[in-house]
């Protein structure tokens, strides 16, 4: 059997899978996150040795240090997603939650409710995390999922499978409930994105090619994640202690993250003020700085070195790095923050630092992205930190979902409607 036949093979299974889950009670699919937890930690070595096998591939390969830091697990790491999986547990179930209710015609009455999309399909690239945060969603949410990561995560990925998978098997639930493709071979993925009507919805998440790819290929209907081109604006009324913690943080505090700053626009009227202290700060935390010829003039003034400076061209306004690099744009006004974001962002988190409401208002309500910050860093997108448990990507879209999805973005509705003999 090749890999594309295989990949079918396993979505089939997969949709078998998904009847089941669907009538699953809420103690049943709590059970089974539970038990990931415990698997989880029976499976730690395992999991930790297949992605020190990845790492070392990886790096053999020249893989850059963002993309080893999005790949790399630990006790820590793994630790983090078992309390992700003790957070999901604890929310309410969203199944069976009735959306609205009433009686309609000849005293029937009708109630919409939250059902399970079905069968969901990943394609992501190398945050094996990704592989437990989706499937504990997709479990709670009563779907079957199919994970399809990235090539130099496959060992990683395997192996936290096989924990996931034992704890389905223990509780009673299909193993097949969650599975891992086949990511050495292309014919996986592209075999996924032609499963309409074994497989419900397509998430890709990664970087631009990959959702680009996606998205412009699947026949299958795509939940577009979007790259996280995020920016941070400092306003003329910006407080300058404040300004500098917040880029210092959305920068530096985990650069491969999409919720990092890429960008920083700077009001003319402040440049020199803030900059004088936040270009040296970033540079000292070996950030480059990508910049406009007015903040080239302002670094080179603070003492920055021209090692550590480039100058931006226009693809620069419009680029995720993922590594410890910025670019920088001096310019004139909230308008033209909110013209250059809209134009160049990805439409993902974008911040203002001020102090003036009137202002803050004007950029929360122009900037045409899924979060919108007022005196905060980026670095808050997530679906943890909003309360949704874990997530399963950060949608950047307008349709079903936008933002950090949690357990909603993976419900649809149905129309239950109760009478007693009514006929048209």
């Amino acid at each position: 059997m090749n890999v594309a036949e295989q990949t079918r093979t396993q979505a089939q299974a997969a949709k078998e899978a998904a009847e089941v889950l669907a009538t699953a009670s809420l103690e049943q699919r709590n059970a089974a996150l539970q038990e990931m937890s415990a698997e989880l930690i029976a499976h730690e070595d395992a999991i930790l040795a297949a992605n020190a096998v990845d790492i070392e591939s990886a790096r053999a390969d020249g893989t850059g240090e963002a993309l080893l830091d999005r790949l790399m697990l630990n006790s820590e790491r793994l630790a983090g997603c078992r309390q992700a999986l003790a957070e999901l547990c604890a929310i309410p179930d969203v199944l069976g939650e009735v959306i609205c209710g009433r009686t309609i015609t000849q005293g029937i009455h009708m109630k919409e409710v939250r059902v399970p999309l079905g069968v969901v399909g990943m394609i992501y690239e190398a945050r094996p995390n990704v592989t437990i945060d989706a499937a504990s969603i997709a479990v709670k949410t009563g779907n079957a999922i199919l994970l399809r990561g990235g090539k130099i995560a496959q060992r990683s990925n395997e192996a936290i499978t096989v924990a996931l998978q034992a704890a389905l098997r223990t509780v009673g639930l299909p193993v097949d409930s969650v599975q891992n493709l086949d990511a050495t071979d292309r014919a996986s993925g592209n075999e996924l994105m032609k499963l309409h009507g074994l497989v419900d919805v397509l998430i890709p998440r990664g970087g631009t090619g990959l959702i680009k790819t996606v998205v412009e290929n699947s026949k299958v209907p795509v939940i577009e994640t979007g790259s996280g081109n995020c920016h941070i604006y400092l306003h003329a009324a910006a407080d300058p202690t404040m300004a500098h913690n917040i880029v210092m943080n959305a920068k530096c505090q985990r650069p491969s993250v999409c919720n990092a700053a890429e960008s920083l626009l700077v009001d003319y009227s402040v440049a020199e003020e803030l900059l004088a202290q936040i270009a040296p700060e970033l540079v000292a935390a070996g950030v480059t700085l990508i910049c406009d010829q007015d903040t080239l003039r302002i670094a080179r003034a603070a003492g920055v070195t021209d090692d550590m400076l480039r100058e931006a061209t226009d693809e620069d306004w419009g680029t995720e790095y993922l590594d410890m690099q910025i670019s920088i744009k001096l310019i004139d006004g909230v308008d033209e923050a909110v013209a250059h974001i809209n134009k160049y962002g990805s439409m993902h988190s974008d911040a203002i630092v001020t102090s003036d409401f009137e202002t803050a208002q004007k950029f929360t309500s122009g900037v045409d992205s899924a979060a919108v910050y007022v005196n905060a860093s980026t670095r808050f997108s997530d679906g943890g930190v909003f309360g949704l448990g874990a997530e399963i990507g950060i949608s950047t879209q307008k349709l079903h979902a936008r933002g950090p999805m949690g357990l909603t973005a993976l419900t649809s509705t149905k129309f239950i409607l109760e009478g007693n003999g009514q006929i048209r």
